[in-house]
């Protein structure tokens, strides 16, 4: 008691010993945050509507989703912040609410912060399940190759409203278990009844694994401002053999994201059209930007240049302790392969082929790690993969 008696008093007469400081600005709180300024129109008009309502947790939650929808079409993960700033927001004016932990969770989601995001998910089925908690749910668990968890969540949420979003989800996993027919015949559902310019992707690059080249080509010749839109446009004239076709539409999509998968297939392009100036170019953005952007992408990239192969081996682990789906596990596995472990390699390769999944590098990287007479369609690699193919003759032996 003596202590802190002695120490208030030294605090008062400290106090009548020097000026009072200048008031410190105070740091600003989640609303502050979700309603400061922006150049978006649509944005600012909603803000308005919020400062103006007398009851604003409706126009919150439109104003999160616009959030999330900037942070789809810019591919800035500050709208991601934002729109969690946003979630918090409305969680101080009306704790517990549903319509919030939905929104925080879809953002838990888009940072890959998939572990978090499937705490919030569950207690949003227990605590409301509707369909898009389901949906939650199901991208969450999907992400860390929970596929039969995943499968049971999509289902709830198709049995409570079948919609576009619903078939999409259904797609994709069907694919993921090695189903390419049924994954095209439910995305056409999809794209038929949504309005979502990723459906079309999406169900362009399920043609094209298929071999449908031209109806992969229809679905995405006319969208010129969508970047995943291009890239897929540009994949398609690559599998054509069109490579100096393919590097406008790539290179806008890769000034738009700047994004590794996207550079990555910009670079090779360039390069197989002889442009290998600027193939420098874009290598130098990709090798700036990879790591901290998508590791994994970043470290398949290395892998198959066999260039700074600890670093691959490092962000490929990495990644697996957020997501421990089939394509991170095939980056580890490649990563090993990369860094002469085999042995490692084999396990990891197993553990991704475990589900089924046609995909042609994921057929690749099986029979150069496991020796697995597996066939691959040349035309879906990239040219640095096809080189690996040629150098696999039994490989190619397998496709006749």
């Amino acid at each position: 008691m003596k202590i802190q008696i002695a120490l208030v008093l030294a605090v008062m007469l400290s106090a009548c010993n020097h000026k009072p400081a200048p008031q410190q600005s105070a740091v600003p709180g989640p609303c502050d945050i979700a309603l400061a300024p922006t150049s978006d129109a649509a944005i600012t008009k909603l803000q308005t509507r919020v400062r103006d309502s007398k009851t604003p947790l409706a126009f919150l939650e439109q104003l999160g989703w616009a959030y999330i929808a900037k942070a789809h079409t810019t591919f800035d993960p500050g709208y991601y912040k934002l729109a969690e700033q946003t979630a918090l927001c409305m969680e101080s004016k009306k704790p517990g609410s549903a319509e919030a932990m939905l929104l925080r969770g879809r953002v838990l989601h888009s940072l890959h912060k998939f572990k978090e995001g499937e705490v919030v998910a569950r207690e949003l089925v227990a605590k409301r399940g509707l369909h898009f908690d389901y949906g939650l749910l199901g991208d969450v668990l999907m992400e860390q190759g929970r596929l039969d968890e995943a499968a049971d969540a999509y289902q709830t949420m198709m049995d409570q409203k079948p919609s576009p979003q619903a078939y999409s989800r259904a797609a994709h996993l069907r694919w993921l278990k090695g189903d390419l027919p049924g994954a095209i015949e439910l995305m056409q559902l999809a794209a038929g009844s949504g309005n979502e310019p990723w459906f079309r992707v999406r169900l362009a690059l399920y043609e094209l694994q298929a071999g449908n080249t031209e109806r992969a080509a229809a679905l995405v010749s006319e969208d010129n401002s969508y970047p995943p839109a291009l890239l897929a446009r540009g994949r398609v004239l690559l599998s054509q053999g069109k490579a100096a076709e393919a590097i406008e539409p790539l290179q806008r999509a890769a000034q738009a994201t700047q994004l590794p998968e996207y550079l990555w297939v910009l670079d090779e392009t360039q390069r197989a059209a002889g442009r290998s100036d600027e193939a420098k170019i874009t290598e130098e953005i990709l090798k700036r930007r990879g790591a901290a952007d998508d590791p994994r992408t970043y470290a398949l990239y290395l892998a198959t240049r066999g260039e700074d192969v600890e670093t691959a081996l490092k962000l490929a682990q990495e990644e697996l302790k957020a997501r421990a789906d089939v394509f991170t596990l095939d980056a580890v596995a490649w990563a090993w392969m990369a860094a002469g472990d085999q042995e490692q390699a084999a396990i990891f390769m197993r553990r991704a082929l475990a589900e089924g999944t046609q995909d042609a590098r994921l057929q690749l990287h099986a029979r150069i790690v496991l020796g697995t007479p597996v066939s691959v369609r040349p035309e879906l690699l990239l040219p640095s993969e096809k080189t690996l193919l040629a150098a696999h003759p039994v490989l190619q032996a397998s496709r006749n």
